[in-house]
């Protein structure tokens, strides 16, 4: 008589969806991102149309609103799409709140300052990546890349011009939003290979979400319905944006992304001319020529210090 043979029980779901693997083909990696800045600086300008009518706070919930309505397929335990599961829930929750800083702040800032001096100074925050990484993940910041961080605090000087009559208290505001967008990216990296990108997008529209409807009633005002469709378009569009970038990056890695991400600045420029008629003064450009240049040398020298790390065994460079 045959023995009994015994079934082999399910495999057990994993605690998270993992991340994909990653393919090499930097030129499609390069076309989202410029895709993405499209979609970015769209919703940039639009809030800041948005803020003559609304308060950022209300256009911050509205944005948030349709990002979650966006994920929630993610959030549903019956869905095939459910993404909750995940080892690190404190983290991700702490990165949804530093993501809703980034957008508030930097939505505050758009109904004072001219967009493209708010953007141009928004994109200081691989400087503050650069000195968050020491400290949170041990990285190594040789010379080189510490005087890349100087150009680019040269740059926002340049643009802020403290101490003049030219300069606006809101344009701490961009800067804090910066600062919030390179936490969110240290958090990212703490995460990566952990969850995937829909499992932190998720916990990111569930946070910010939930923040702002606590806040929202303390500055409600009953918007339009012209208002409601803009503020979905700002919600879409900033979605579409942030998920085009996490589909950029598994072709290509930041080092050969970041001086592309920069065409946002062309973007919203000519948006703003051409809605709100601002032209972007000789500082705002010169300071914004700083802070670019420091990006792409930042980016230079991490894609050599990655090259470093994957020939030669050890510790990277000293000077990267």
């Amino acid at each position: 008589m045959p023995l009994p043979v015994k079934k082999s029980s399910p495999a057990k779901k994993s605690v998270s969806r993992k991340a994909p693997a990653r393919a090499d083909r930097p030129f499609k990696g390069i076309a989202l991102i410029l895709l993405s800045t499209i979609f970015l600086g769209t919703s940039d300008v639009t809030s800041k149309y948005l803020s003559a009518t609304l308060p950022s706070i209300e256009i911050t919930w509205i944005r948030f609103l349709v990002f979650a309505l966006i994920m929630s397929p993610a959030m549903l335990p019956g869905s095939p799409l459910f993404a909750l599961r995940t080892g690190r829930v404190g983290l991700q929750f702490l990165r949804g709140a530093t993501l809703l800083g980034s957008s508030l702040f930097f939505i505050s800032g758009l109904g004072f300052l001219p967009i493209a001096e708010a953007s141009a100074t928004g994109f200081v925050s691989p400087l503050f990546v650069t000195a968050l990484s020491i400290v949170f993940l041990g990285e190594k910041v040789g010379l080189r890349r510490w005087i890349a961080t100087a150009l680019g605090l040269i740059g926002v000087l340049i643009i802020l011009r403290p101490g003049t009559s030219a300069f606006h208290a809101a344009a701490f505001f961009p800067l804090l939003s910066a600062f919030c967008w390179a936490s969110t990216l240290i958090m990212t990296r703490m995460i990566s290979g952990r969850d995937a990108a829909i499992t932190t997008m998720t916990y990111s529209a569930i946070t910010g979400f939930a923040i702002m409807t606590v806040m929202v009633p303390f500055a409600w005002v009953t918007p339009t319905w012209h208002d409601i469709l803009l503020g979905i378009l700002v919600g879409v569009a900033s979605t579409a944006g942030q998920w085009i970038v996490v589909l950029a990056f598994r072709y290509a890695d930041a080092s050969v992304l970041a001086p592309f991400s920069y065409t946002q600045l062309l973007w919203v420029s000519l948006l703003g001319y051409f809605i709100f008629g601002e032209v972007p003064g000789v500082w705002t450009i010169t300071g914004a020529a700083f802070i670019v240049a420091s990006g792409l040398y930042t980016a230079h020298r991490e894609r050599i210090r990655r090259s470093q790390l994957l020939t030669v065994p050890g510790e990277p460079s000293p000077n990267a």
